[in-house]
């Protein structure tokens, strides 16, 4: 059966029973409910904290060079333990759906509705009974969209989700630049090493000398200095799950600790001993991406407020955020001498000191995390959780120590790492390497019933014209408009590539996984198109 006669079917009824199976509102997650995971006190006072825009791809054909959150210049640019804590509070099954309607393709701003939230997805959970394209089906479906001149030399793959078996492909296992896709290798070892619930850990402590408190970096980017309703997490308020930890809240703490104590002086330094190595990126430019460190606030923007697809960073992230809690902690009455400084010896670990922190807060679940920096295709959190996967496998919190636990957990998770080289948690590296397949099998394991926990990399996947980086793709006259809402996708883009890697529901109900690799001379937005109308003839057919 050819695509035609799986797009008639979807027009005699199956429409709503695939919504139902495919289309998840982003921030729905499904996690163990922290059964591995020892408590903790549950974070208080949430307050602020946005991530990037949802607004990244498709900008209209200025194409220089950018990336799913780069600006132009020279360079790729990615467009796309001990600083840890685990709860009691688990993360709620269902979110509930968008207050109002999400903006829809780029052609049609508004125009579509939000997608309607679901308890399950169907499709993966269970047998649905759907027949298994064929791969003589899958050629003969994808063949013209594949033909497209824009997009270069293009390799691919498409996997049955619930299986992990192959069905179709070319090039599959042919080693290829990743982009922003690497974010689902950092996400897929992250929620199988870290219990879902977990929630990253910044506190404030007394210090060495006396006299001196310090401010100890738990790895936690989104950590905001922002008040409660100023806080948008792509484009939209946070709710009390995805809000991140105040500073202001932790300032509050303290003062009042330090005043039950009598002391109301003090000198302040700050604890950067979680990570290791060289902090900056190899492609650092003070925008995609900021120094790597694990103390930061607002994730390093220079304005926590911009909606620039990258924005200035600080060229300190650690001293400013710092600072930034030295002016709070004056704010409420207490006197810091002199100026920030790095502690000249890390903390003792929380539960070795013997001694309660004058203050502390946390972080919104490991879960959501994952969710954001794949929606968002957010650089700076992608290489905070691949530090946090470094930690948790007993690895230097590095850019090195993080891409070697990454590798290490994958492996042991059955994923055939023989052709993957990784530099990096985001994918900015453009010495990065993923076949195909092996971004289909990562794709599987999250679908998989064997490995629930890994869950929310399915849920924290844009959805095609109506979330993240898939925000303004997927339009009318884009040639793949049916297919919006059907698709979820991890975006990816360096000067030259652009991938796409995720899941669609197919005509008969069946979801697959796939992943479009190319490497081109043609503008991003054109070769992005090209790469969406290939994902849309996978929804529309039953390929048979």
């Amino acid at each position: 059966m050819g695509a035609g006669g799986g797009a008639a079917r979807r027009r005699g009824g199956t429409a709503a029973g695939l919504f139902g199976a495919a289309l998840l509102v982003v921030g729905t997650v499904l996690t163990s409910g922290g059964a591995y995971a020892q408590p903790s006190p549950p974070p208080g006072g949430h307050s602020a904290g946005r991530g990037e825009d949802e607004d990244h791809d498709g900008q209209g054909g200025r194409d220089r060079g950018k990336g799913d959150h780069g600006k132009g210049g020279a360079g790729p640019r990615s467009n796309d333990g001990p600083g840890a804590e685990p709860t009691r509070r688990a993360a709620p099954p269902v979110a509930s759906a968008p207050a109002a309607p999400t903006t829809g393709g780029s052609d049609a701003p508004g125009a579509r509705p939000a997608p309607a939230p679901s308890a399950v997805l169907a499709a993966v959970d269970g047998d649905t009974g759907a027949a298994v394209p064929t791969a003589q089906g899958l050629q003969q479906a994808l063949a013209a969209a594949l033909a497209d001149k824009s997009l270069g030399e293009v390799t691919f793959a498409v996997a049955d989700a619930g299986t992990g078996q192959l069905l179709y492909g070319s090039g599959e296992n042919t080693p290829a630049t990743p982009a922003s896709t690497t974010k689902l290798a950092t996400a897929i070892a992250a929620l199988s090493l870290i219990p879902g619930d977990t929630r990253l850990h910044t506190r404030v402590v007394r210090g060495a000398d006396p006299g001196t408190i310090t401010l100890v970096g738990g790895g936690d980017p989104t950590l905001t200095a922002l008040p409660a309703d100023q806080v948008q997490i792509g484009g939209q308020p946070a709710d009390a799950d995805t809000a991140p930890a105040s500073l202001d809240l932790l300032a509050r703490q303290t003062a009042d600790t330090l005043k039950s104590l009598g002391t109301t002086t003090v000198r302040l330094d700050y604890d950067l001993s979680l990570y290791a190595g060289s902090p900056q990126h190899r492609n650092h430019d003070g925008q995609n991406i900021a120094l790597v460190v694990p103390l930061m606030v607002d994730e390093g923007r220079v304005d926590p407020k911009s909606r620039e697809d990258a924005p200035d960073r600080v060229a300190d992230p650690a001293a400013a955020a710092a600072e930034t809690f030295a002016a709070l902690l004056r704010a409420r009455g207490i006197t810091v001498t002199g100026k920030a400084t790095p502690a000249a010896a890390p903390a003792p670990a929380p539960t070795a000191s013997g001694q309660a922190p004058l203050g502390e807060v946390f972080s919104p679940t490991v879960a959501r995390l994952v969710e954001r920096l794949l929606t968002t295709s957010d650089n700076q959190l992608a290489e905070a959780m691949a530090r946090q996967v470094a930690v948790a496998a007993h690895q230097p919190a590095s850019f090195e120590g993080a891409a070697a636990a990454v590798t290490q957990e994958l492996t042991r998770l059955g994923v055939p790492m023989g052709g993957v080289v990784l530099n990096d948690g985001s994918g900015l590296h453009p010495g990065n390497a993923i076949p195909p397949a092996v971004l289909t099998r990562l794709l599987a394991l999250a679908a998989s019933e064997q490995h629930p926990t890994l869950r929310p990399v399915l849920t924290g996947l844009p959805v095609a014209g109506f979330t993240g980086t898939l925000n303004k793709r997927y339009g009318s006259g884009s040639g793949a408009a049916d297919a919006a809402g059907l698709i979820r996708a991890k975006t990816g883009t360096l000067n030259g590539v652009n991938t796409l890697a995720g899941t669609v529901v197919d005509a008969d109900g069946r979801l697959l996984a796939f992943a479009v690799m190319t490497r081109t001379t043609a503008p991003a937005d054109t070769a992005r198109a090209a790469m969406d109308r290939v994902a849309g003839r996978l929804g529309g057919c039953g390929c048979h």
